[in-house]
């Protein structure tokens, strides 16, 4: 759709203009929450219109009457929320406390966006007639067209903002956003039709989006799927909130440490898809020396990648798989019982597939990354939720699928590259012709191999595709050189951008007191 991808571009081009004092994690939810109340405004005052006509079988109905609203599973939005009635006061220097005032009315009337919204627009320190003139730009989108179509115009104009302040924030905007291309793939892997969706590290929630985008297009009812998630960071809790509600997704999301307080602790899930932070050493290991998930073995107290693994393992129902983004290390790490852990794991035959990802995927980190797929059975002598869909798996017990991806990609920026969707269906379909009893999978010199447990054991249960497809590793660790030398570049181009910002901050400090150099 090129109408949307300049829209897009348009607007991020105008939006980022306006930002000249403002850090981008700040400025994401003054402009996110703007978008998300378009949207809402325009919704309302469609079905307002169909109200205030009487025709049909809105006859007889009142227009003000919050209940009609619910009842077709649109958010009511009194008076003073309007879009059209902020829009005329946009230059008047109360702006921002409108706005505040509007999304604390909104919260009220709708009580599943009870503590949801942004309220920071009266903030002094947010340039007014700038958010005027944001609110005039953000006017010209016109979410008022037919159901999905308005849906998904505000999904994509919304999908590209949050990956745009991924890559504007760095580091930092990682935490929330997973690039759309990983998430397609881990979701065209497992295909989640029907039964309960995990994800303990949710972000602002794109696998549950994408997951919903994959129902929609297998002609599956949404209404199929449960969905649960955890995240630990209020602001980007918000953020998944928004996101989904926008949608129209019913999920129950939970604010929380998901190793402290596991906010879903009975739950059982048919699928997990998850990208937890890489290498994080501050989890709080310490304290849970003996938590029941360590099945397999205590994970380090110094990097939380196996804690992670073996918490997703404890959530899975007896039949669940679950795809799950980690740093390459994981596959051959040895470091404070991980090798043991790992070993167990694939023992306890709960490895499905390995796939090594291209470097330079990740607005937030250059570290190369892979794919965990694991399934709590591999017979396929147990029902499934793919099975009552109409997909049946062989038994691969003994078998785990290789795939290495590392050439795969198109760079998108000088920084970045993504999976075209060539690249994500050559490895779906790769996993689904290995693990479907007629799939006429074959082995692919250089890009997949089904190893047998006893070719793993031989490999010193190391999980790197390279070991397995025929690809030649170029480094003993495992990482290749290429790889090593885009994380060193990255680093130091951070260091200098940093280096940058002070200098300019200092040039800026002087500069005020009377000193120019």
């Amino acid at each position: 759709m090129p109408e949307i991808k300049n829209l897009e571009k348009t607007l991020w081009t105008a939006a980022d203009k306006m930002r000249p004092n403002m850090d981008a994690a700040e400025y994401k939810h003054v402009v996110l929450g703007l978008i998300f109340l378009k949207y809402i405004s325009d919704a309302f005052n469609e079905l307002y219109h169909l109200l205030s006509e009487g025709k049909g079988e809105y006859e007889g109905a009142n227009p003000e009457d919050a209940d009609e609203y619910l009842a077709n599973n649109i958010f009511f939005v009194p008076e003073k929320a309007r879009w059209q009635f902020l829009q005329d006061k946009a230059k008047q220097p109360t702006i921002g406390k409108l706005i505040d005032d509007a999304m604390d009315a909104i919260e009220k009337q709708n009580s599943s966006l009870k503590g949801v919204l942004p309220k920071i627009y009266a903030d002094p320190e947010l340039d007014k007639p700038r958010l005027g003139e944001l609110i005039d730009l953000i006017g010209t989108i016109g979410f008022n067209q037919q159901g999905h179509v308005a849906k998904d115009l505000l999904g994509r104009v919304y999908e590209y903002f949050l990956g745009q302040f991924a890559d504007a924030e760095g580091k930092k905007g990682g935490q929330f956003y997973t690039p759309e291309s990983i998430v397609k793939l881990l979701v065209q892997m497992l295909e989640p039709f029907n039964g309960r969706v995990y994800d303990g590290c949710c972000g602002s929630g794109g696998m549950f989006v994408q997951s919903e985008k994959f129902v929609e297009e297998h002609q599956g009812n949404i209404k199929d799927l449960s969905i649960y998630g955890q995240e630990s960071n209020p602001t980007t809790l918000r953020l998944a909130k928004m996101n989904l509600a926008i949608r129209g997704i019913d999920a129950k999301i939970e604010l929380g440490d998901t190793f402290l307080d596991d906010k879903h602790k009975d739950l059982k899930a048919d699928f997990i898809l998850a990208n937890p932070p890489f290498n994080i050493s501050d989890w709080s290991g310490e304290q849970l020396r003996d938590d029941i998930r360590w099945k397999y073995g205590v994970p380090p107290t110094g990097n939380a990648n196996y804690a992670w693994l073996q918490h997703f393992i404890h959530k899975l129902s007896p039949s669940g798989t679950a795809g799950i983004v980690l740093a390459n290390g994981s596959m051959n790490s040895n470091t404070g019982n991980e090798g043991e852990i790992r070993k167990n794991l694939i023992e306890a035959g709960l490895i499905d597939c390995m796939v090594s990802l291209p470097a330079q995927l990740f607005f937030n980190t250059q570290i190369p990354a892979c794919l965990w797929f694991l399934a709590r059975n591999k017979t396929g002598s147990s029902p499934s939720p793919l099975e009552r869909a109409g997909v049946r798996h062989r038994n691969r017990s003994n078998e785990i699928l290789f795939i290495d991806g590392r050439k795969l990609g198109v760079l998108i920026n000088r920084r970045n590259k993504e999976l075209t969707e060539k690249d994500i269906k050559q490895i779906a379909d790769t996993y689904h012709n290995w693990r479907n009893p007629k799939g006429k999978y074959q082995d692919i010199e250089g890009f997949c191999k089904s190893a047998t447990i006893e070719e793993v054991r031989k490999n010193n249960y190391i999980l790197m595709p390279g070991k397995y497809v025929g690809t030649e590793e170029e480094e003993t660790d495992g990482i290749p050189f290429e790889d090593k030398m885009q994380t060193l570049t990255a680093a130091l181009a951070e260091q200098f951008a940093k280096r940058s910002e002070l200098e300019r901050a200092i040039r800026k400090n002087l500069k005020e007191i009377g000193y120019e150099f």
